[in-house]
């Protein structure tokens, strides 16, 4: 399993990243990627994934960041690294007032043009989208853009079928949470059956929305993120050993991952004895 989306540097992941990480490859967690919310944890997102093989990382703007002070120069400066898979997360967001509609276009029309800046140079990588209730100003800028639909992944899917079939209409990925297992969040799962398998892929959000078993439990972890794969391959109608290698193929493919270049498994002991306190 790959986490596709996390964020390792937050204090509350980032405060015990050691057994995070002993806890990931005890449950089958192969690798990674922690996800930049602003030029502020970019570098610092570089930082673990050099330090550490099993994590990448990203580079961006996140809309409910986009009124704080940016670098888009240390953006392009971490995206170059080839340590760093994606651009993002970036996007917009509907469901809190702040920050304002254009102060979040803004800070996505700088990113797109910087995305698209760098294509120009070779820098070609793809893009993490964080949209909430956002569809109708998010999918028009993304298709007035230069940039190739099947770069982008919608992470963190909330939306009901309707919204995945515009999505699939417009040519991403999507990407689905712990929220997919939330018995009062009928209308993910049935916007997850629609989603094409080649084109699906799971992540944790961690250290938010913990499925369940664990929903409630703070900080959610990469470790999690079977349970989510898991109640996907149901909702297909498949055992989680068979929608497994889909899921790691479709994220080794997205994010330019070679999957023979990660480390090997340490063993179920090896991680507890690391600390893996975790169920």
């Amino acid at each position: 399993m790959l986490d596709t989306h996390c964020h390792l540097t937050f204090p509350d992941l980032a405060a015990d990243l050691d057994g995070v990480l002993a806890r990931a490859a005890a449950h089958g967690v192969r690798a990674m990627i922690t996800i930049a919310t602003g030029s502020h944890d970019a570098e610092a997102g570089l930082e673990l994934a050099r330090r550490h093989p099993r994590i990448r990382c990203t580079a961006g703007v996140h809309p409910l960041y986009s009124d704080r002070p940016r670098d888009l120069a240390v953006i392009a400066k971490v995206i170059r690294d080839p340590r760093c898979v994606a651009w993002g997360e970036l996007g917009r967001d509907r469901h809190y007032p702040e920050p304002d509609a254009e102060t979040q276009k803004k800070a996505l029309e700088e990113q797109l043009l910087l995305i698209q800046s760098l294509d120009q140079e070779g820098v070609v990588k793809p893009i993490v989208v964080h949209c909430r209730k956002a569809f109708d100003d998010l999918l028009p800028a993304l298709a007035a853009s230069a940039i190739a639909p099947e770069r982008f992944v919608f992470h963190c899917f909330t939306g009901g079928p309707d919204e995945a079939r515009r999505v699939i209409e417009f040519g991403a990925s999507i990407s689905f949470t712990g929220v997919l297992t939330y018995p009062n969040a009928p209308e993910v799962a049935e916007a997850a059956r629609l989603v094409p398998l080649d084109r699906v892929m799971v992540e944790t959000d961690a250290p938010f929305l913990a499925p369940v078993p664990h929903r409630g439990k703070r900080p959610n972890q990469p470790a999690w993120v079977v349970h989510v794969a898991d109640h996907l391959a149901g909702l297909h109608g498949m055992s989680l050993a068979e929608l497994e290698p889909i899921l790691d193929a479709n994220a080794a493919r997205f994010f330019g991952l070679d999957l023979d270049d990660l480390p090997p498994f340490p063993s179920a002991a090896e991680a507890l004895a690391a600390g893996d306190a975790a169920p």
